[in-house]
């Protein structure tokens, strides 16, 4: 009883000190905005991470040091995705809500400026020098970088079913930590022999990868879901440490809360409430099926949260194809595919096999459109987490997704 109160304890003491961080983030923002919106025009250096082409103009978007917008331009700039700017835009009548998830305003006048060579860009120019096709690179700087995609790119995504595929997140941390480790490990394991073999060698391995990883997610300029899956993957290591049980919501709970509480404006990523929603279906998952037979479950799994998710998907992108079962197998053999062309890319043989994947994503489909009603959001979200606490409040969440399904594939 006394150790219960103790944890108890720790758990308050922690979630408050994560609001407190929260507030001082927040607090730090909100200087930020009030230098933003002190004059009508504000001037700073921007990087193109993409550009919508619309029929009258193009619409930019730009990542300044604080913030991220849109802003339109002129077809006729001789601009392109990654070029870096010096621009002044117009910061009247932008709310601080507006200031953290994004806004849109209009461009005063802008210099083209010579862009710093980073490490990245070498990895980029890697990665190009591998294929011929514009759309083949940015699926793949995409799928190792996480730069943002085009509408043409995301919406054959989109219409595969394959979106979290291409988003970095927890799938490919997974991937890579597992390549790491074993990369790392027969060499390590020479060392650790001969001079240090009093240590525990896997979680020095594991140690190491997370270095590693960490180093990843610098590069990739701390994409939320990716973020959302490395801190998942440290508190899993300290859990697995301190004996205390790792496939828990209250994990998923404190990766929520640390996120956020680093960085408040990731409250408005689509991408990191994605990927906090599907860790939830799986933790959903292993709670009720844990007892299937493993390779059954191997299949089942890909097959019920592919079902699972597409009334949260489906609010947000309607776009609806038969193809999209296809992500079910895509899923599965991803893992292999991914560190396939990592190697690929590496020794520079990852051409080869640019045809395939041209096909694949020139294949043209019947799209149809078909949104998730509010009302029955909701209704699913609200059944989905009682359904932590019984299971036949869960057997009510699997009926609902079942008809939903029909609903939106007859």
């Amino acid at each position: 009883m006394i150790i219960k109160i103790k944890n108890y304890s720790k758990r308050i003491v922690s979630i408050i000190l994560l609001i407190l961080i929260f507030l001082i983030n927040i607090s730090i923002e909100y200087s930020k905005y009030l230098d933003f919106i002190d004059e009508e025009i504000y001037e700073t250096k921007v990087e193109i991470l993409n550009i919508y082409e619309k029929p009258t103009n193009n619409i930019l978007r730009l990542k300044a040091q604080d913030f991220d917008f849109f802003a339109n331009i002129d077809k006729s700039e001789e601009i392109k995705k990654s070029d870096m700017l010096n621009i002044a835009i117009v910061s009247l009548n932008i709310s601080f809500w507006d200031y953290l998830k994004g806004f849109y305003t209009t461009i005063i006048y802008f210099d083209k400026i010579e862009k710093t060579p980073k490490f990245i860009d070498k990895i980029i120019e890697k990665i190009n020098s591998n294929h011929e096709d514009e759309m083949i690179k940015e699926l793949f700087q995409t799928l190792f970088l996480g730069t943002t995609i085009s509408k043409e790119l995301r919406d054959i995504c989109t219409n595969y079913g394959i979106s979290h595929v291409i988003a970095l997140s927890g799938f490919h941390l997974a991937v890579l930590s597992f390549t790491i480790y074993w990369v790392l490990y027969f060499p390590y394991s020479f060392f650790h022999q001969r001079y240090f073999s009093y240590r525990n060698k896997k979680y020095d391995l594991i140690l190491i990868s997370l270095v590693f990883l960490f180093y990843y997610l610098i590069l990739t300029d701390i994409i939320p879901s990716l973020l959302r899956a490395f801190v998942m993957l440290v508190l899993t290591i300290y859990f697995l440490r301190s004996n205390i049980k790792i496939v828990s919501y209250i994990n998923l709970f404190y990766t929520f809360l640390i996120v956020i509480a680093l960085f408040p404006k990731f409250l408005f990523s689509l991408g990191f409430w994605f990927s906090i929603i599907a860790v939830f279906y799986i933790f959903l998952f292993i709670q009720y099926f844990k007892n299937l037979n493993k390779y059954f479950q191997i299949i089942f799994f890909n097959v019920w949260m592919f079902l699972v998710f597409n009334p949260i998907v489906h609010f947000y992108f309607p776009q609806t194809t038969y193809e999209q079962f296809l992500s079910i197998i895509i899923n599965i053999l991803f893992a292999i595919f991914y560190v396939f062309e990592i190697i690929a890319h590496i020794f520079g043989f990852a051409i080869y096999f640019d045809s395939f994947i041209k096909d694949f994503l020139s294949y043209e489909m019947n799209v149809f459109i078909v949104k998730t009603p509010f009302y029955f959001l909701l209704i699913y979200i609200f059944v989905s987490f009682a359904s932590i606490f019984n299971k036949n409040i869960f057997l009510i969440m699997n009926i609902l997704m079942i008809f939903f399904n029909l609903f939106l594939y007859s």
